[in-house]
């Protein structure tokens, strides 16, 4: 545990130092003196990860930087803005004012205002949606939809965070995890689709629903496994002449097999009153095409569509037209 400890420490400084951020050596020196390295993590939300507060404080800044460059995928104009030095900074010290002595004033005086504002802003949105009075809820709220409009990078880091929470959701009490689950799935997932992190949106929405039905989880993840090996050879066989007719057509193209996420299947078994045998689309083709030409995008969409149509019949009544 000492050595995790000190690894965890040196870590954690080394990334600090690589910000160039000046006086970093006095902002260590007081961390050391608040046993920030010792710490628990998130003692206050009672929350129990192995390594403590430094580890998850690591944990959410690494998941925090590929959140980063996934919106700076999607929007190249957002780098300047989505600053790497700030976001590593603020994701390593988004837990320090609300679970140690440091405030925020201590993180003005060493790291600048902006910074300041930044952990100022994840602190202010720490707590959770559902609790004892209807309007701190609705408050919380609100709060984490304005921020979102006034720096992205708060709930970038403030979503890492929550990632990390509930894959580690296991270290907590059940009525905890009942509580952060509904949190989770009513707030952060919506949120990581309207940013367009769509894997992380699925994550959380699965983890949510594991915690909040644990039991249908259970049961749709064995069907899924059960029925795994039939699945794949009725996809190969469906999917053998569409690659064989694409690459004749001369594209530049990768196709994948896509399956349908837990959460997406009870919810589809609710909505429609079905059995899990009735839900025909537990795995979509996704065929992704390289095109030089974005005036030609659309044209090779309609291209391969009707390849694809030549070689199996639409239904009508279940076909949704992305192009």
């Amino acid at each position: 545990m000492a050595t995790d400890t000190a690894q965890n420490r040196e870590r954690f400084c080394t990334i600090l130092r690589e910000t160039g951020i000046d006086n970093i050596d006095s902002v260590i020196a007081y961390l050391d003196e608040l046993k920030f390295f010792e710490a628990p993590a998130s003692a206050r939300n009672h929350f129990n990860f192995p390594g403590g507060l430094a580890l998850h404080s690591l944990n959410v800044y690494d998941m925090a930087m590929k959140l980063r460059e996934s919106v700076v995928a999607l929007r190249p104009d957002s780098a300047e803005m989505l600053a790497p030095e700030s976001i590593a900074i603020a994701a390593l010290l988004h837990d320090v004012v609300e679970d140690t002595e440091y405030t925020v004033e201590d993180i003005e005086r060493h790291f600048g205002p902006k910074i300041a504002q930044l952990v100022d802003g994840l602190t202010k949105i720490s707590g959770g949606i559902f609790g004892a009075r209807a309007s701190a809820q609705a408050e919380n709220f609100r709060k984490l939809l304005l921020t979102m409009n006034d720096d992205i990078r708060v709930v970038l880091i403030k979503m890492a965070d929550r990632l990390h929470n509930m894959r580690t959701l296991g270290s907590m009490a059940p009525n905890k995890q009942y509580k952060i689950a509904g949190e989770t799935l009513y707030i952060y997932a919506p949120l990581a689709h309207r940013l367009g992190l769509f894997a992380i949106k699925t994550e959380l929405e699965d983890l949510s629903f594991k915690y909040e039905h644990p039991a249908a989880y259970e049961q749709i993840s064995a069907q899924i496994a059960r029925t795994q090996e039939r699945r794949d050879a009725v996809y190969n066989d469906f999917a053998r002449p569409i690659r064989e007719k694409l690459s004749e057509m001369g594209l530049k193209f990768e196709a994948k097999a896509r399956l349908k996420s837990v959460y997406s299947i009870w919810r589809k078994m609710e909505t429609k009153k079905i059995p899990f045998e009735e839900v025909y689309d537990l795995y979509a083709m996704r065929i992704i095409f390289e095109c030089d030409d974005p005036a030609r995008e659309k044209e090779l969409c309609w291209k391969i569509y009707a390849a694809i149509t030549d070689l199996y019949k639409p239904h009508p009544d279940r076909t949704r037209d992305w192009v």
